[in-house]
């Protein structure tokens, strides 16, 4: 026990040190003021049955603090069954110079990931050549555009990602799913930092057109339900490797909601989990047996507690020290992200995400999984 305690602490231990290290090696980027904008941005948004969200996301689009003329916004309507469309229509004729940014276009399904197919569908019809994607239920800063035209302009990167974080209130589980999320974001963002990226959010993701038709888009995962930023992120990586880049900088976090009921949460994790299984580039790999090892390992130990009373002190050991080096990397993008770090709060939910976690990964072994009212195949 005691060895198999310490393997797995000293595996978790070195991955999240790195990504410590990996989180400041990438500089906060500050782009000068007299800047003058140059790149042509075609906004991807693939949308269904989000009116209670489109109208917050317009309204951010709407003041965005770029050129017009340089912009234009592609929604994709994935067969909406309430009044998205609508609303988005109305949206347009009460304000008056916006219209001309934004389309609004059906989804073609030729696949078993919806995202993928809009995104295919939003390619055909982009005028620019850069195509940045975000989510309904998201809202954009105001200098989004601008900050990402002055990093392509120094850096000619081939695929930008982006922080994105949630608007929560107290409840426990808002609070849980902010924390474990921005865990992942500075655990993305570490990535990056030691040349292994390995995650990214497509509410954030920015990349060249002609690259993406030269690595053929989604082709090879198409029928994977979800994936669209992950597996691009990995084959743009393999193909471009310094050409990848995290856009570290305030201005451009992308907001977005939490799940509103622990059954919405655990359908989004099971979707998460369900593309694992494909994932080409061995860190990612590795970065997910390491996470699952030391988590799991956590509830076993609890468990056998009831036959081996020793085992109290490596619980102990391996969970303060877990919580001590998570505590380090969600506080550097708590303080990136200027968000309160409270530590009852993360406390609480170190101590609820190893139960969390095992019953995500036990439950996505199932072959199908429900999201947003669609079954999807694995």
């Amino acid at each position: 026990m005691i060895i198999i305690t310490f393997v797995i602490l000293l595996a978790y231990g070195l991955l999240i040190i790195s990504f410590i290290i990996g989180f400041d090696k990438v500089r906060e980027f500050k782009p000068k003021n007299n800047w003058k904008p140059i790149t042509k941005f075609s906004i991807i948004i693939p949308f269904r049955n989000e009116t209670e969200n489109l109208t917050p996301l317009l309204n951010s689009l709407a003041l965005l603090e770029y050129p017009r003329d340089y912009f234009e916004i592609i929604m994709i309507d994935d067969d909406s069954s309430d009044n998205s469309v609508e609303l988005i229509q109305e949206f347009l004729l009460k304000h008056l110079g916006v219209e001309n940014n934004i389309s609004i276009i059906k989804n073609i399904r030729t696949s078993n990931s919806p995202k993928k197919d809009a995104i295919n569908t939003a390619m055909q019809q982009a005028q620019f050549d850069w195509i940045i994607t975000t989510d309904a239920d998201c809202i954009v800063p105001s200098k989004w555009l601008n900050t990402f035209d002055a990093f392509i302009q120094i850096n000619r990167p081939k695929l930008i990602a982006a922080p994105v974080k949630y608007t929560i209130d107290n409840s426990f589980l808002e609070q849980f799913q902010s924390l474990d999320f921005l865990s992942l974001q500075a655990s993305t963002i570490g990535g990056f930092g030691i040349g292994k990226p390995f995650l990214c959010n497509g509410a954030n993701l920015c990349y060249n057109k002609k690259t993406f038709l030269d690595v053929k888009g989604f082709t090879g995962n198409e029928n994977l339900a979800s994936g669209d930023d992950i597996f691009l992120l990995e084959k743009i990586t393999e193909q471009y490797p310094d050409e990848v880049h995290f856009l570290k900088s305030y201005d451009v976090i992308v907001r977005t909601k939490p799940q509103s009921t622990f059954k919405a949460l655990t359908a989004q994790r099971i979707r998460w989990a369900a593309k694992s299984s494909s994932y080409k580039n061995n860190f990612t790999k590795l970065v997910g047996i390491s996470v699952f090892l030391m988590n799991s390992w956590l509830v076993i130990a609890l468990l056998l507690l009831i036959f081996n009373q020793f085992l109290w002190y490596c619980l102990l050991i391996l969970f303060s020290i877990k919580l001590i080096l998570d505590g380090i990397l969600t506080y550097k993008y708590h303080a990136f992200s200027k968000q309160n770090f409270k530590i009852f709060n993360f406390i609480m939910s170190s101590l609820y995400y190893p139960f969390f976690s095992m019953f995500v990964a036990l439950t996505s072994i199932k072959t199908n999984f429900i999201w947003k009212g669609r079954q999807f195949k694995k």
